[in-house]
């Protein structure tokens, strides 16, 4: 018992001594400085703070770029192609519904669908990585349309300024 709780303990203070607010003023480009970089919030485009990055949404069941996709992505590849040395991830999502491999696999292929996008409008392949994280990383947990829509996407993560 006396073990588990000095475990405990030190976990605790190592948590505590991780979580200090670093400042995440960005610099006059508008762009966070590199002591803050390791901070996720500052690169996510869910948050809207992906350099002007959108998430991409997708119908059901597809993994088929639509029309409001393809003018975001053309936006997002100018948007890289100005800050050259930007890396980014992105993140495949899907809604609840369907198990836990098939939306693994359509999360993957959604991820693919938008790099290849990227990529087809001249941004280098060794700057986009992908993951799908299925189901497991909804924005919206509730189980209705609006919910299911919101989390059926592609993010954008920067993973190097």
């Amino acid at each position: 018992m006396k073990n588990l709780l000095a475990i405990l303990l030190i976990g605790s203070i190592a948590i505590s001594a991780c979580s200090s607010k670093k400042d995440t003023k960005p610099d006059e480009t508008g762009i966070p400085t590199a002591k803050d970089a390791d901070q996720n919030s500052s690169g996510d485009s869910d948050s809207g703070k992906a350099l002007g990055l959108q998430t991409i949404h997708f119908q059901y069941d597809s993994f088929t770029l639509d029309s409001n996709a393809k003018t975001a992505l053309t936006a997002g590849a100018q948007i890289l192609k100005d800050k050259a040395s930007v890396k980014i991830q992105v993140e495949g999502h899907c809604d609840a519904r369907g198990g836990i491999q098939y939306n693994l696999g359509l999360g993957e292929k959604r991820a693919n669908a938008v790099k290849k996008f990227l990529v087809d409008a001249g941004i280098s392949k060794d700057r986009i990585s992908t993951i799908s994280f299925g189901k497991e990383r909804p924005l919206d947990p509730a189980e209705t349309e609006e919910a299911y829509a919101k989390n059926r996407r592609a993010n954008f993560v920067i993973t190097a300024r």
